[in-house]
């Protein structure tokens, strides 16, 4: 599915603002019929459970309703009217006037609708969009929903991050002509100090098709006619981490000599390539430093705010990040498309977090249920989970900075059942796109010895944390503990190793000269405890700490307002772990090795002599 862009040929009008807004209860059966009765709004982009003070509103399950009135430009008589939301958290449906024109499951992806029929140009329609945030054990993520004595609803989910709900991305109106173009897919590599660029082109209907790739002063350097093919770029500049270079693909619908339609597709020339215990771009080894994240702030939720893409970026590159993980579902397009020109590395991950009921035992102190079977995670759910596959790819597809997807976050991989249920994903996102690696990130409960698919993946995503729920406060153990567990994984798999979660929650100025938990100093003295047993394994490819920055939870006695594990608090202010991993990321930058065996690993100074005395064996 193509971003809408404002072209010679194509309109965009952004339906970001405040909308009327109420919950199901506050309206009748088919609001969507009449102007919402409601003295709530409601801002687009953002998600509505911070927003208001009635906390029967930020504790809402079930659907909500937004609308406002939308005029068509009178310019857009004879091209098709088309109406995108670029997420609705959980499922969406979308109403222009009386009529029901899209709807869809899946909370951080787009969907749109044709209203050409629907709408004239130059006149006003009603639309109303409603949003359901409501898990059962056949979403991705998964939930469940129970009724109190008092006939409340409430909503229970086995990730460790709030709920919140709602348009938390933006809308759009935009244009197209009747012939057109649908999408374009572009896959690159590298052959010398050239560049090869394989594209297809989709159109509406069948037509001629003309493309041109541009480069970053908009200079032609190459072209080619059909709607597929190759094309090569001499003396290419390949789009490398650190050094965003990005092309233009231009594909043009054509009429004879005019041109009907016309979408510029930003690309990067780049190559992924997994090599032994080795993760390469452009053939050369690279070592991933850098966090798991969420999008979630103060009051927007989810809500996506460029202050806070620019501001986020701003931070990873002063902590000397080179890459992140959307964890724990596909981020706004907008993230990306930042990533992409700043060349930032990305593991894209889908919204598949919760398939383990072992957690739920764990937390709640019941008897543990079968993550897998007819009445949990079934049939059903990987069919969810296979859709949300698809449109992350779908979406995602062009972007250089996304390396490898993640297609779900701690399953419950130790489980009977699990091989069944992952295999066939996996073939499918390897079919929908196999240039990219594929992993997804280990829970704690599964090890070497128990995990029943981690030979079918590419790299090892692991989250652990040793010296936090295991050897609490005991570094010693917890780094013999890390260690053991790691060189477990790396003998019996011989893949590379990213360490994808490893952290420890911490309240900002709380300080003690010993080893204590939630104290800055722990903190970082747990993340470095972490890092001398990734320099002693040369499997290890990448650390991503847990988290970024601290995010909102649900309630619950373990988390006091919210997870603390961010590096950074809430509101972005660093605590000292953050300067910490400053010092170490930014050696690691600076000892890049030339070439050779020893391209393997990137050490930072004095690592490579720790290994060759009393603190490891040498490699």
């Amino acid at each position: 599915m193509l971003k809408p862009r404002s072209t010679a040929t194509r309109e965009l009008v952004s339906l970001d603002g405040t909308w009327r807004f109420a919950v199901d209860t506050a309206v009748g059966e088919r609001p969507w019929t009449a102007p919402l009765e409601t003295r709530l709004e409601a801002p687009v982009p953002a998600s509505y459970n911070d927003l208001f003070t009635d906390s029967a509103i930020r504790d809402h399950v079930g659907w909500v309703w937004y609308q406002r009135r939308v005029r068509v430009p009178r310019g857009w008589t004879d091209d098709r009217v088309v109406l995108r939301v670029d997420a609705a958290t959980h499922q969406g449906r979308v109403y222009v006037d009386d009529v029901l024109v899209a709807e869809h499951v899946g909370g951080y992806t787009p969907f749109e609708a044709d209203i050409t029929n629907h709408v004239r140009a130059g006149q006003e329609f009603r639309l109303t969009i409603g949003v359901n945030n409501e898990l059962t054990n056949t979403t991705i993520p998964p939930g469940t929903i129970t009724v109190s004595q008092d006939g409340r609803r409430k909503q229970t989910y086995l990730h460790d991050f709030y709920n919140y709900a709602g348009l938390a991305r933006s809308v759009w109106l935009y244009s197209v002509p009747a012939v057109h173009i649908a999408d374009v897919t572009i896959v690159t590599g590298l052959d010398g100090t050239s560049g090869t660029v394989e594209y297809e082109v989709a159109t509406s209907t069948p037509a001629h098709v003309r493309v041109r790739v541009l480069d970053a002063s908009g200079a032609e350097v190459a072209e080619s006619d059909g709607a597929s093919g190759t094309l090569r770029i001499e003396d290419v500049t390949p789009w490398r981490p650190g050094a965003a270079y990005l092309y233009d693909l231009v594909a043009e619908v054509l009429d004879g000599d005019d041109v009907v339609d016309t979408y510029a597709q930003p690309f990067g020339v780049r190559t992924v390539e997994v090599s032994g215990t080795r993760f390469l771009i452009n053939g050369e080894p690279f070592y991933f430093t850098g966090f798991g994240r969420h999008e979630d702030t103060p009051v927007r939720g989810k809500g996506h705010d460029d202050a806070y893409l620019v501001h986020d970026f701003q931070l990873m590159e002063w902590v000397g990040a080179n890459s992140f993980r959307t964890s724990h579902y596909p981020y706004a397009e907008e993230v990306l498309d930042f990533a992409d020109r700043h060349g930032i590395v990305v593991i894209d991950e889908t919204a598949a977090v919760g398939l383990n009921l072992a957690v739920e035992a764990g937390l709640t102190g019941a008897p543990p249920r079968p993550t897998f079977s007819p009445d949990t995670v079934n049939d059903d759910t990987r069919a969810a989970h296979a859709q949300a596959i698809r449109e992350l790819i779908a979406r995602d597809k062009n972007h250089p900075s996304v390396v490898m997807w993640c297609i779900a976050n701690e399953p419950s991989s130790n489980e009977e059942g699990a091989r069944e249920y992952f295999e066939p994903l996996l073939e499918l996102t390897r079919k929908l796109d196999p240039t990219r690696p594929v992993c997804y990130a280990a829970v704690m409960f599964a090890t070497a010895a128990n995990d029943g698919i981690a030979d079918l993946f590419d790299v090892l995503c692991i989250n652990r944390y040793y010296g936090w729920y295991v050897a609490t406060g005991d570094l010693v153990t917890a780094e013999a503990y890390l260690e053991g567990d790691l060189r477990g994984w790396a003998a019996k798999f011989g893949k590379p190793i990213i360490m994808s979660e490893y952290g420890a929650d911490t309240l900002p100025g709380l300080h003690s000269v010993w080893d204590q938990p939630w104290t800055e100093e722990y903190q970082a003295a747990y993340l470095a405890a972490n890092h001398r047993v990734f320099d002693r394994i040369a499997e290890v490819v990448g650390e991503h700490v847990w988290n970024f920055a601290d995010f909102q939870t649900s309630n619950g006695i373990h988390r006091v307002d919210g997870n603390r594990k961010g590096v950074f608090t809430r509101d972005r202010r660093p605590k000292a772990a953050a300067h910490a991993l400053r010092a170490r990321w930014r050696e690691i930058a600076g000892s890049k090795p030339a070439g050779g065996q020893d391209a393997a690993r990137q050490f930072p100074p004095g690592a490579r002599d720790e290994l060759n005395g009393e603190g490891g064996t040498a490699r």
